[in-house]
């Protein structure tokens, strides 16, 4: 049975990943992680970034003995896969990302931060605030957001991976991206997918960016389709 590791978005967790691990653990030997800071993962000392990310994953397989998986990322997560695809590809056999945002500048960056502060949250979206407390710790989740927004903002001044990275991918990738996604427009993944030497490139129908509200069948029909 081949190996599948399930990366969770920016301030998401494994929770919101369990409903597609339930879908896939009759085919594959499923993993889940939670990012530092997430989930009540220990902060590290360092900032935020997806090359402490990454370095956590490769972390965690090596605890677990897996030495080459296949992995699935949502959002932050699909660019963590791509990183690591890039940097380590021993230690990848196909990656499939969804809803990934891959383009990154300052205009963007500071837009997306806009919508992570903690206080706006509160007052505008309560229940979702209750979310991020349980999700990561009634007073750590304000650190998660704010150390995403650093790294968002530091990602917009230098994107972590270029255009140019991506043609020296050769791991076979699966980019999937929901038609109703507001964050990641068709033709940044459309940029990405053009570079890639063994890339493929699906759409999912009436699909928003929200894990949550994505059809866990449909995704995981897609994921073992493609593996």
């Amino acid at each position: 049975m081949q190996t599948l590791l399930l990366l969770h978005g920016a301030i998401g967790a494994i929770d919101q990943l369990e409903p597609l691990a339930n879908e896939l653990n009759p085919y594959y030997n499923v993993h889940m992680l939670n990012f530092p800071g997430h989930g009540g993962e220990e902060f590290a000392e360092e900032p935020f970034s997806i090359a402490l990310f990454a370095q956590h994953v490769l972390a965690y397989m090596n605890e677990k003995g897996l030495n080459e998986v296949n992995i699935f990322g949502y959002s932050m997560g699909g660019y963590v896969a791509m990183y690591i695809a890039k940097h380590y590809p021993n230690k990848v056999f196909k990656v499939i990302t969804l809803g990934t945002k891959f383009h990154w500048d300052e205009h963007i960056a500071n837009r997306e931060t806009l919508m992570l502060d903690p206080h706006q949250i509160e007052i505008k979206v309560s229940y979702y605030a209750d979310t991020l407390k349980q999700r990561h710790g009634h007073n750590e989740w304000i650190l998660v957001l704010q150390r995403t927004c650093e790294m968002m903002l530091e990602m917009g001044k230098n994107n972590t991976l270029k255009k140019e990275d991506y043609t020296n991918i050769y791991t076979p990738v699966l980019l999937l991206l929901g038609d109703r996604d507001k964050m990641v427009s068709c033709e940044e993944t459309l940029i990405v997918y053009k570079e890639l030497s063994n890339g493929q490139m699906s759409v999912l129908p009436n699909t928003p960016h929200p894990m949550e509200k994505v059809d866990t069948s449909l995704l995981s029909f897609f994921i073992k389709r493609f593996i």
